[in-house]
């Protein structure tokens, strides 16, 4: 739940009633009432008004910002990354890391008729 008086950004407009998207707001209230769908009241200051809204229509600002900066420094290592033909930067970035496999789990090879028994197994059921 979101504290009063943190600056939030209206994201989406779920139930259409045409919020700012994109406009900033203050959260001044919670809504308690149990027979309503809304979870706070959100001043926007640019249009003057209050609105009521969903969780899912607004987001704190600090984490729209964090998610931009990690974004633009993925694209920033990317540019890197093909500038300098760094093959394996580019995939780490592009794909995650990747996961050696441990030591138990490489090379284990079944027999051909253990194989064979196991399909049969999962044909039968």
């Amino acid at each position: 739940m979101l504290k009063l008086g943190n600056k939030v950004i209206f994201v989406a407009d779920s139930l259409e009633q045409n919020l700012p998207i994109g406009d900033y707001g203050y959260i001044i209230a919670y809504d308690r009432n149990a027979d309503n769908i809304f979870e706070y009241v959100v001043r926007a200051p640019k249009v003057n008004k209050h609105f009521f809204v969903t969780s899912q229509d607004i987001e704190l600002e600090e984490t729209l910002l964090e998610e931009e900066a990690d974004r633009l420094a993925k694209e920033a290592l990317i540019d890197y990354a093909l500038a300098t033909r760094n093959e394996e930067l580019f995939r780490i970035l592009m794909n995650g890391p990747v996961a050696e496999p441990s030591a138990d789990q490489s090379k284990e090879v079944q027999s051909n008729e253990d194989f064979i028994k196991q399909v049969n197994l999962k044909a039968w059921i």
